[in-house]
């Protein structure tokens, strides 16, 4: 899996009718037909172009070692989940809250990864701690930034809660947060818990998004309550 390289003039593909389109799914309908991620990710028999921020943030950051065990979190459509197994060529788990086409040598799991049921779930398909949370779930955005930042800040504070109770010694996390800074109080348990923290912002992600990950490495284990 390579990602695209962005930048070349190519040609413009234009929808030959807008009947019965809104002005906005018109303009969207279009940058996905003139997106290289897209044809990309259809190319490549990958579920979404998310797929290629996991695999650019993995080139800078060598986040997905051969063997390591590996929990996706959020995972649907499965992009990531693609990207985690044919890197690792190991045990990884799939969870989320909708239900997933099966990923050829993943564990595909359904539920709430809040639920002590289905954490548990996702050890006993590990058979043991994991070596990497991943998290690129987002909430649905309201417009309002300051809204948009608490929300999708809580969504990766509860995700690192989840990390701190799974995650093997050395182990690392990755979870989307949007630009206006980590919060300190997540930015502070990152710093205890795990030996480095980074911010990327991977080219697949769109210039006008928001969008920011946070990556940690190094577990050190849970600060104290």
């Amino acid at each position: 899996m390579k990602a695209p390289t962005p930048g070349g003039r190519g040609l413009t593909t234009r929808l030959k009718t807008a009947k019965g389109r809104s002005t906005a799914s018109q303009k969207w309908l279009e940058r996905q037909l003139n997106d290289p991620y897209v044809r990309a990710a259809q190319a490549q028999g990958l579920r979404s172009r998310a797929a290629f921020k996991l695999i650019e943030l993995d080139d800078r950051f060598h986040l997905l070692k051969r063997g390591a065990r590996v929990v996706d979190l959020g995972a649907a459509p499965g992009g990531w989940t693609q990207v985690a197994v044919q890197r690792c060529g190991a045990k990884v788990v799939a969870l989320d809250l909708l239900a997933m086409d099966p990923v050829a040598g993943a564990t595909v799991l359904q539920g709430d990864f809040q639920d002590p049921e289905a954490e548990q779930a996702v050890l006993a398909a590990l058979d043991g701690q994991a070596d990497l949370v991943l998290s690129d779930m987002a909430p649905n955005t309201t417009g309002h930034n300051a809204t948009d930042h608490l929300r999708i800040i809580g969504l990766a504070e509860l995700a690192l809660d989840f990390a701190l109770r799974v995650l093997a010694p050395g182990g690392g996390f990755v979870a989307k947060v949007f630009q206006g800074g980590t919060e300190k109080a997540l930015l502070d348990t990152l710093k205890r818990s795990f030996a480095t923290v980074r911010h990327g912002k991977p080219p697949a992600s769109r210039k006008d998004s928001a969008e920011l990950y946070v990556v940690a490495t190094g577990f050190r284990g849970a600060p104290p309550a």
